[in-house]
């Protein structure tokens, strides 16, 4: 059996520009998304903190260090600069291979700048 699990997250992070005019997607600091283990073109799911929309794109990297979060497209309609939001990102795993995952939450500041990282083990500890 497959399960879809958390493998990564980028948690409180905020939405610098919104793009109606482009013609779609997320763009994310390219050093966040390689902390939060997310490829170029990767599903992520993005939660708004302030109204809890949710929505499905794909991910794209702009500058290292730049601190931007752009929504592009339609959710420019229900995400806006300086709302805070959750990019998760997901993968499918074997059971035989969830023991090993640790998945990782990318903590960043007001600048979207990373703080700390942490993995966690599944069991919690």
């Amino acid at each position: 059996m497959q399960r879809l699990m958390c493998k990564g997250k980028i948690h409180r992070a905020v939405v610098t520009e919104a793009d109606l005019n482009y013609v779609g997607s997320i763009t994310i600091d390219a050093l966040l998304m390689k902390a939060a283990d997310i490829r170029p073109y990767e599903i992520v799911q993005v939660t708004s903190l302030r109204n809890a929309t949710r929505w499905k794109t794909y991910a794209l990297p702009a500058a290292e260090g730049s601190g931007k979060i752009c929504l592009n497209g339609p959710p420019a309609h229900l995400f806006q600069p300086g709302d805070l939001i959750i990019i998760l990102s997901m993968g499918l795993y074997e059971d035989a291979d969830i023991d090993q995952l640790r998945p990782t939450v990318v903590f960043v500041d007001e600048n979207n700048q990373i703080t700390r990282t942490v993995s966690y083990p599944l069991d919690g500890a």
